[in-house]
C-alpha cells in the first residue's frame, strides 16, 4: 500500500504531503502517519507545510470508520483533535496550503496552521457538521472561535455556510488566496523566512498567545469525551 503521507525536508522546511488519492479523509491510518511525519519535522527544527493533493486538503474525518462506530470510531474523533492540538502548539511555524476542499475535520486541521494559503478555484471550506445532522464538538467550536472574524464564526458553526476561498480570506478561514501554480512556490518562499525567526522566542509567545484558546479547547475535548465514548 502506497504512503498515505509523504515527508519531504529540504533546508528547514519540512513538506508534509497529504495523499490518500481521494479525499484526504483523516482516517486513524493518515493521523498515524501524520504523526510520524510531524514527529521528523520537529526533530529536525523544520518549518512545517502541510498540504494536500490537488482538488483536495482534507474532506474530514472517514466516515465509513464514523458510521460503523464502535472504538475505533471513538479513537479517531480523539485523534484528530490531538493532531489539531499538536499543530495549535507546534514548536516551529506551520503553514497549511490549501490544495483544494477543507470540509469539516479537514476545516480544522486548516484552521489550526499559523499561516493558511489557498489556492483559487471553486473549493469548498466548510465546518457542515449542523447541516448533516451533527452537533458541533466543543473543541472544534474553539478551533473555529481562534480564527474566524465574530459574523463568519456564527455563520461557519450555526448555518454550516460553505465559504469559497475569495471569501474565505474575508472570513478568516485563509490569510491569502494565489493560482493554484504558484501555491507550492509561495508556500516554500513563506516557510524559508519564517524559519529565520527565533526558535525559542516563537515557541514561548506561540504558547503565551494561545493560552486561552488552548484552554477553552482542551476543556472543551474533555467535555465532549461522553459524545465520543458514545460512539463505542
Amino acid at each position: 500500500m502506497a504512503d498515505l503521507v509523504t515527508c519531504d525536508i529540504d533546508g528547514p522546511v519540512a513538506t508534509i504531503t497529504m495523499d490518500d488519492g481521494k479525499a484526504n479523509v483523516l482516517s486513524p491510518a493518515m493521523q498515524s502517519e501524520l504523526g510520524a511525519a510531524l514527529d521528523g519535522a520537529e526533530a529536525q527544527g523544520s518549518v512545517v507545510l502541510l498540504r494536500g493533493r490537488p482538488g483536495f486538503f482534507s474532506g474530514g474525518f472517514d466516515l465509513a470508520v464514523l458510521r460503523s462506530g464502535g472504538p475505533p470510531a471513538s479513537a479517531m474523533l480523539r485523534g484528530g483533535f490531538a493532531l489539531a492540538e499538536r499543530l495549535l502548539t507546534f514548536p516551529r511555524p506551520v503553514i497549511a496550503t490549501c490544495t483544494g476542499h477543507a470540509i469539516a475535520m479537514g476545516a480544522f486541521v486548516l484552521l489550526s496552521a499559523d499561516v493558511r494559503i489557498g489556492a483559487a478555484g471553486s473549493y469548498k471550506i466548510t465546518a457542515n457538521e449542523v447541516a448533516i445532522g451533527l452537533t458541533m464538538p466543543r473543541a472544534a467550536i474553539e478551533i473555529l472561535r481562534q480564527r474566524l472574524t465574530p459574523a463568519a464564526f456564527t455563520r461557519a458553526t450555526l448555518l454550516a455556510e460553505v465559504f469559497s476561498p475569495t471569501n474565505a480570506v474575508e472570513a478568516g478561514f485563509l490569510d491569502q488566496v494565489v493560482a493554484p501554480e504558484a501555491l507550492a512556490t509561495a508556500g516554500l518562499d513563506l516557510g524559508e523566512r519564517l524559519a529565520a525567526l527565533d526558535a525559542r522566542a516563537y515557541t514561548q509567545t506561540k504558547l503565551r498567545a494561545r493560552q486561552s484558546t488552548l484552554d477553552a479547547f482542551r476543556s472543551g475535548l474533555e467535555a465532549d469525551q461522553p459524545d465520543f465514548e458514545a460512539l463505542g
